[in-house]
C-alpha cells in the first residue's frame, strides 16, 4: 500500500517545500501554534478532542487538541507578527469520509493591515505552484476538474443561491442581520428540498448550500464563494457596503471546499457575544459547551485590522495528484476502516 501511494506523498512533500519557499519570499515568518489549548474554537459544529493535563499537586486543566490554529496565530498578530502561517496538523472529532481525516494538515496565514482580497490572491498563487509540483495540468477530483491557472470565478453567496436553487437570500436577513426562518423555509420547499419542523435558519441554510450549490462549485476553474451572511461567519467582520453580509469567503475547485477566509472581526464584545451564541446552539444540539479563550478575547482587542484564512492542506495534494480520498495523501492515516 505504501508503495502505491509513495509517489502522492512525494508530490505532498514537493507542495510542502514549495509553499514555505512561497511565503518566504513575501516575508511571511512561519510560527508553530501549540496543539493544546484551553478551547479548542466556538464554532456549534466543530467537535474537538479532550484531554487533562495533570499537574504536580495533583490537580488537573481540561485541555483540547486544537481544531485551528486560528487562536494562536491571532494572538500573535496582536503580539505584533505583520504576516505570518502556520503548517501544521490540527484535529476534528466526529470527521472520517473521502474528504475528512480526524487528524489533517492545515495551512493558516494571515496578513496584517490588508483586506481579504489580498488572500484571493494568494489562493490563485498557491493553486498554480501547487499543480506545478505535482507535475500536473490541473486540478481533479473524482472524474471533476479545474484548471489551476485560470482565473477564478467570484460568486456571491446570494448570486450562489439565485443561479442554483432559485432562491433569495438576502430577501430573508434584515438590515440587523437578523434571519427569517420561515421565509428561507418556503424558499427551501418551493426549491423541492425537504425541510423539518425543528430545523433553523442555519440548517436550512447549510443544506441548500451543500444540496443545491456547492456540486457547482469550482468546474472547470476554481471559485471564490464571498459574502456569506453575517449569522454565517462567526469571526469576520461585517460588509461594510451590506451589513447583511460578512467579509468571509470560501475556495472551491473541482466541487470540493478548500479554504475559509475571513476579513477579521476585531470587536472583542461582538465576538465574545457570538461564542455564546454558538454554544448556545452546541449544547442544544450535541449536549456540550467548550469554554472560551478569555486571553483570545483579550488580544483580540488589541489586533490590529488583518485579514486570514485556512486551507486543507491534504486536500490541497488531493487535487493536484489526482487522489480519490484524504488518506491517499496522508504519510500515516489513522488505521481503521472507513466508508468510500
Amino acid at each position: 500500500m505504501h508503495a502505491d501511494r509513495r509517489p502522492l506523498l512525494m508530490a505532498r512533500s514537493r507542495i510542502a517545500a514549495q509553499i514555505r519557499a512561497w511565503f518566504a519570499a513575501r516575508d511571511f515568518v512561519e510560527v508553530e501554534a501549540a496543539a493544546l489549548q484551553v478551547s479548542p474554537g466556538n464554532e456549534a459544529h466543530l467537535s474537538a478532542f479532550a484531554t487533562q493535563a495533570l499537574l504536580p499537586d495533583g490537580s488537573s486543566d481540561a485541555l483540547y487538541l486544537h481544531t485551528s490554529p486560528e487562536f494562536a496565530c491571532k494572538k500573535l498578530l496582536a503580539a505584533g507578527e505583520p504576516r505570518l502561517f502556520n503548517l501544521s496538523h490540527v484535529f476534528r472529532n466526529r470527521e472520517r469520509g473521502a474528504l475528512h481525516h480526524p487528524e489533517f494538515t492545515m495551512l493558516e496565514w494571515y496578513r496584517a493591515g490588508e483586506s481579504y482580497d489580498a488572500l484571493m490572491a494568494d489562493c490563485a498563487g498557491l493553486l498554480a505552484l501547487a499543480a506545478e509540483a505535482a507535475h500536473a495540468g490541473k486540478l481533479s477530483w473524482r472524474g471533476r476538474e479545474a484548471d489551476p491557472f485560470a482565473p477564478f470565478e467570484r460568486l456571491t453567496l446570494a448570486e450562489a443561491f439565485a443561479r442554483h436553487a432559485g432562491i433569495d437570500l438576502l430577501a430573508t436577513i434584515d438590515a440587523s442581520g437578523a434571519t427569517d426562518r420561515d421565509a428561507l423555509a418556503a424558499a427551501v420547499a418551493a426549491s423541492g428540498l425537504r425541510v423539518a419542523q425543528d430545523d433553523t435558519w442555519a440548517d436550512l441554510f447549510s443544506r441548500v448550500l451543500v444540496g443545491l450549490v456547492e456540486p457547482h462549485l469550482g468546474l472547470g476553474r476554481p471559485t471564490i464563494l464571498c459574502e456569506y451572511p453575517v449569522s454565517e461567519a462567526a469571526l469576520a467582520r461585517p460588509s461594510p457596503a451590506d451589513p447583511r453580509v460578512a467579509e468571509r469567503f470560501e475556495l472551491y475547485a473541482c466541487g470540493v471546499e478548500l479554504a475559509n477566509a475571513f476579513g477579521e472581526l476585531t470587536d472583542a464584545a461582538e465576538q465574545r457575544r457570538r461564542f455564546e451564541a454558538e454554544m448556545v446552539e452546541k449544547a442544544r444540539v450535541y449536549g456540550e459547551r467548550y469554554p472560551i479563550d478569555e486571553d483570545f478575547l483579550t488580544a483580540l482587542a488589541a489586533m490590529p485590522e488583518a485579514s486570514g484564512i485556512a486551507l486543507g492542506f491534504d486536500r490541497l495534494v488531493m487535487l493536484a495528484t489526482g487522489a480519490p480520498r484524504i488518506d491517499d495523501v496522508i504519510w500515516t492515516p489513522v488505521a481503521r476502516g472507513v466508508p468510500a
